[in-house]
């Protein structure tokens, strides 16, 4: 099998989080460029909600459980998710990248948040063939809640254990994770307890940076270590050349 990377975009890395759905289209070229330099590795793209999604959910309370007043949030939600990843596939396609949009809504389940079924069989399929599946935070439907949010981080998480990567990178706005405006080269369980890294100042609905670390300590158990970087660094990061980010992973032996 050939070796999948799994490469997060944050959403404020491709829209404004402080605006309602404002892509940056400039960022997304750049990107895109970028990864149709490298259209020779077997990667899986997730990308945050940023501004496309998250102003939905808390509006209409999506992870709060579906009532007869806010179902009309899942469809407006997903709506707002699928425009963003409709400009993310079109953007990679015009750099010569074979990429295909995949909405969690249509083939995961969660239970109380955490997903509890999702299908990745046909995501192997397709790196295998050089297509790029391109994963998105969405609304998924929620077996106690009726629905809930399932970040690209958790969904990151979940593919890197199921294709077997042992390369994952998060691109972000940041140099990678700050304590006092200094970048922390590694995270682990017993130094993550003592960080003080805040959250997101926009509205996320899916945690900000801690929701981040605990998801990628979590795929740090499984001995899958993960790079948080900044996005201009993503060429380096699929190189191997190092990003100067931070490394989250299982404690020093």
């Amino acid at each position: 099998m050939t070796e999948t990377v799994v490469l997060k975009l944050g959403g404020s890395v491709i829209t404004d989080k402080s605006g309602e759905c404002a892509i940056d289209h400039a960022r997304l070229h750049e990107v895109a460029e970028e990864l149709g330099a490298h259209r020779e590795t077997a990667l899986v793209l997730v990308h945050g909600a940023g501004s496309c999604g998250h102003p939905e959910a808390r509006r209409y309370r999506i992870n709060d459980g579906l009532t007869r007043e806010n179902v009309p949030g899942v469809y407006e939600t997903h709506a707002a998710v699928s425009s963003l990843n409709t400009a993310v596939v079109d953007a990679l396609r015009d750099a010569g990248v074979e990429a295909i949009g995949i909405h969690p809504l249509d083939l995961a389940l969660a239970q109380d948040g955490r997903l509890v079924s999702f299908e990745t069989r046909h995501i192997a399929e397709m790196t295998e063939h050089r297509i790029v599946p391109v994963l998105h935070g969405d609304v998924v439907m929620d077996r106690l809640r009726g629905s809930c949010i399932v970040s690209g981080d958790q969904l990151v998480t979940r593919l890197a254990a199921a294709l077997a990567s042992r390369r994952v990178g998060l691109a972000t706005d940041v140099p990678g994770v700050l304590q006092n405006g200094q970048v922390i080269p590694r995270i682990d369980r017993s130094t993550a307890e003592s960080l003080d890294v805040g959250g997101s100042g926009n509205t996320d609905v899916t945690g900000g940076m801690q929701g981040k670390i605990a998801e990628l300590l979590a795929l740090a158990d499984g001995g899958i270590d993960s790079h948080i970087f900044h996005v201009s660094k993503i060429g380096r990061f699929l190189d191997g050349t190092g990003h100067g980010g931070t490394i989250i992973g299982r404690g020093m032996p």
